[in-house]
């Protein structure tokens, strides 16, 4: 690679990125499958074409379509980025990698978050400079969302957005030696939304051998939807857009009309005679599966993956700080949400009343919703792959508390993210509607926290001890990080 003209050759022709002042080189907007057009929205991923001379990787493509997503007094667009950037070949990937440095380096891909129906690689937070500064080959997927990316329909193969994901790691091991990684040292890694796509690409065997560890930040090993779930979904979609639950009824409409009636979908009831909505209506799509990540890695799928797993200390408080409802909380509110998250809720709520003697309403319904959003979750998935042999599992909780909100954001739902991709000088997260708030977070963070998921990445070790069944060794990570045994644990165990 020319360190001041980087032009890359891949398997679909050749990239022509830009070198930055620090040395590293970036490449973006580069098709990884072809653009989901008509019909082919609801196909799985193609081939993208072939194209002459050097393609001007530049500057950011198109993403997919998706709602404009607001949470109150916060600004999110360090997150979600600009909204919907229209056009169609949008299923592409941005890669960072250290220009001067040749060969061999150790990979890592990033899925955003974004509840299934937002987000994109163009979102401010996800540059990766430091990642490549660091050594570190850092690659950014888009993939379908909403009813384009996870509607179940009959005709067409069920989550779709996760075969984008599964398409980007092949185009990675095909070609990411080009841009000087190794593509036998991949490290998948998501938020949210993106980190449940990365526990069901640990629970799917044909992605085996594309990527070598895992890291799951505050999403779910149980936070797929049922089969029965999806039809509820499907049939109230398909009867808003007035036709039949099939995908070839599905391949005219355009997209405007798609996003419109996925955003009318939110707060569908999906609780069934026998399972419970796991997103709590958040949103109306999510993974389909007839078993859950969790339970196929606990038949033993992905055992020869390392993995990193962990939430953050507040993540509920994002649900409520923003629209007011968090210092409004009553006892009923606390009531409500473990009546649709849990099977005893009286006995759920006690539980925390107990862990917890002393706090608030707010606090209480923050921490039930939180734990069935992402803490019961994460904690079945990393059981069940720490049962199995052969490879690794490492636990972290993000503790720091942000002060925006008058300190009632926290140690919220995305808190990590700033201090993961070493981006919390933004200034878009900071003051008061920023993520991180007025103060500024503690020196040496976001070094540490970026070190740590490198150091994963790099060697499997993020540098503190195993996570097994009997301790549940988390890394408490705070201005002091503080290893701890079975965080929660009281909480966690009534979940199960």
């Amino acid at each position: 690679m020319n360190q001041h003209d980087p032009v890359v050759t891949t398997d679909r022709g050749s990239v022509r990125g830009l070198c930055r002042a620090d040395g590293t080189a970036v490449f973006l907007n580069i098709p990884y499958a072809a653009p989901p057009r008509g019909a082919g929205r609801f196909a799985p991923p193609r081939p993208h074409a072939p194209w002459h001379g050097t393609r001007d990787a530049t500057r950011p493509g198109p993403n997919a379509p998706q709602p404009e997503r607001r949470f109150g007094g916060v600004d999110m667009s360090p997150y979600f980025g600009p909204g919907w950037v229209r056009g169609d070949d949008f299923l592409t990937a941005n890669v960072w990698t250290p220009g001067a440095i040749e060969g061999g380096l150790p990979v890592m891909v990033f899925v955003h978050g974004g509840a299934f129906v937002s987000g994109s690689t163009r979102s401010p937070m996800y540059d990766g400079s430091a990642f490549a500064r660091d050594g570190v080959v850092l690659v950014t997927v888009n993939y379908r969302l909403g009813i384009a990316g996870f509607l179940d329909l009959p005709g067409a193969p069920a989550n779709r957005g996760l075969l984008d994901v599964a398409a980007a790691l092949r185009w990675v091991r095909e070609n990411i030696a080009a841009f000087g990684g190794d593509p036998d040292r991949v490290t998948l890694f998501g938020q949210s939304a993106g980190a449940t796509l990365v526990g069901g690409l640990l629970a799917t065997p044909d992605t085996a051998g594309l990527f070598s560890r895992a890291i799951v930040q505050s999403g779910s090993g149980l936070g797929a939807f049922t089969p029965e779930q999806a039809v509820r979904v499907t049939e109230s979609a398909c009867a808003a857009l007035g036709v039949p639950p099939r995908a070839d009824a599905l391949a005219g409409v355009p997209d405007e009309r798609l996003v419109a009636t996925a955003a009318e979908l939110v707060g569908i009831d999906l609780a069934t005679a026998s399972h419970r909505d796991p997103l709590l209506g958040l949103s109306p799509f999510s993974l389909v599966l007839g078993t859950q990540p969790a339970g196929c890695v606990a038949q033993g799928t992905g055992a020869g993956v390392d993995l990193l797993i962990g939430t953050n200390s507040e993540e509920g408080n994002l649900y409520l700080a923003p629209a007011g409802r968090y210092a409004g909380s009553e006892a009923a509110d606390v009531e409500a949400v473990a009546s649709r998250s849990h099977p005893d809720p009286a006995r759920l709520v006690e539980t925390y009343r107990t862990a917890r003697p002393g706090a608030s309403h707010g606090e209480l319904r923050s921490a039930v919703m939180g734990d069935a959003l992402f803490g019961a979750g994460s904690r079945a998935l990393a059981d069940a792959h720490a049962a199995h042999p052969g490879s690794a599992t490492y636990a972290y909780e993000f503790a720091w508390r942000s002060t925006a909100l008058d300190g009632q954001l926290g140690a919220t739902h995305t808190m990590e993210l700033p201090f993961v991709f070493d981006r919390t000088g933004l200034p878009e997260l900071r003051g008061p509607g920023g993520l991180l708030g007025r103060g500024t977070p503690p020196p040496g963070l976001a070094a540490r926290t970026h070190a740590a998921w490198i150091r994963f990445a790099s060697t499997g070790d993020p540098g503190w001890d195993r996570y097994d069944t009997r301790r549940r060794a988390t890394m408490r990570i705070a201005e002091e990080w503080r290893p701890v045994d079975d965080p929660h644990g009281a909480e966690l165990r009534a979940w199960s």
